[in-house]
């Protein structure tokens, strides 16, 4: 696939629940993780969804003068790295911040070159696979107590995986 399109499940122009603030979420199709209890098992095909092209989807997050950022889920974002990396990159010179969420940890993630160019645009990261047994549906921005949303920036500048706090209230 060309690196200017993105194999996409779904988009949302108007999300709360995938990061904060209002947001565009890519869904991006492809996942090998395949979880227990996933919430988007029809993203897990690598073949499935459809191809769309990134100037088609910076169309769409322009026409909605609202939002705060975009967000990556999926599937799983970081098997598409390279155009999602491009989009990301036009998203932060047009003022919107970026979050992802993977099933891979962040540190496998820094292992993996071919990821790094994303990664490195990438402000809060939502990491881990998500786990069944640890489902808590009193947490925010997230489905299994094992996943962390890490503030990337912080945790760029101090060395040390920060965490951001997201106000759960399971605690």
């Amino acid at each position: 696939m060309e690196s200017n399109k993105i194999r996409v499940a779904g988009l949302t122009d108007d999300s709360i629940v995938d990061g904060k603030g209002f947001r565009f979420v890519i869904f991006t199709q492809g996942c090998l993780h395949h979880c227990k209890g996933c919430h988007n098992p029809e993203t897990w095909d690598m073949n499935g969804g459809s191809e769309m092209d990134i100037e088609e989807i910076k169309i769409k997050i322009k026409q909605n003068g609202l939002l705060d950022g975009i967000t990556f889920s999926g599937g799983d974002p970081f098997y598409q790295a390279a155009p999602c990396a491009k989009l990301a990159k036009w998203a932060k010179e047009n003022g919107l911040n970026i979050w992802a969420y993977t099933g891979f940890m962040y540190e496998d993630l820094l292992s993996m070159p071919e990821v790094k160019d994303f990664l490195d645009l990438v402000d809060v990261l939502v990491d881990g696979p998500f786990i069944l047994e640890e489902k808590s549906l009193l947490l925010n921005f997230r489905g299994s107590k094992n996943q962390r949303v890490i503030d990337l920036n912080e945790t760029r500048k101090t060395g040390e995986i920060v965490l951001l706090d997201v106000d759960d209230t399971d605690q």
